[in-house]
């Protein structure tokens, strides 16, 4: 499938906002479908980032939501209907004014064995 080319981005994801921040998925809309034990992470999800020390002239503007846009089109693989998410997928951090900060850091995502996620699915 042209386009979804990356690894799924789940609960066991360490993702940060460019500051340093740390962004958690505070839904799993893909808890049906897991790796490695964790939920699979779809674009219905909500992230929060907590521990931004994003800074504008002088006044704290931290980070406090990531927001991802899957590629449209029929090629994205789909939980329940929901594109899911890669660490490819383009995303953006903002700010409680809903300021673009930037895009999150998605460290490399845990593989199993010899590259193998572990995927099951209820």
């Amino acid at each position: 499938m042209a386009g979804t080319a990356g690894n799924l981005v789940h609960g066991g994801a360490l993702i940060s906002c460019p500051h340093g921040g740390r962004a958690v998925a505070t839904t799993a809309s893909g808890a049906g479908v897991r790796i490695d034990g964790a939920p699979v992470a779809t674009a219905a999800d909500l992230f929060t980032v907590s521990g931004c020390t994003h800074m504008v002239g002088g006044r704290p503007q931290p980070c406090t939501s990531v927001r991802w846009t899957p590629a449209a089109g029929g090629g994205a693989v789909r939980v329940d209907g929901v594109p899911v998410l890669l660490d490819t997928t383009a995303a953006m951090c903002f700010s409680a004014g809903l300021v673009p900060q930037g895009p999150p850091v998605v460290a490399s995502v845990h593989q199993g064995r010899q590259g193998h996620q572990g995927v099951s699915s209820r």
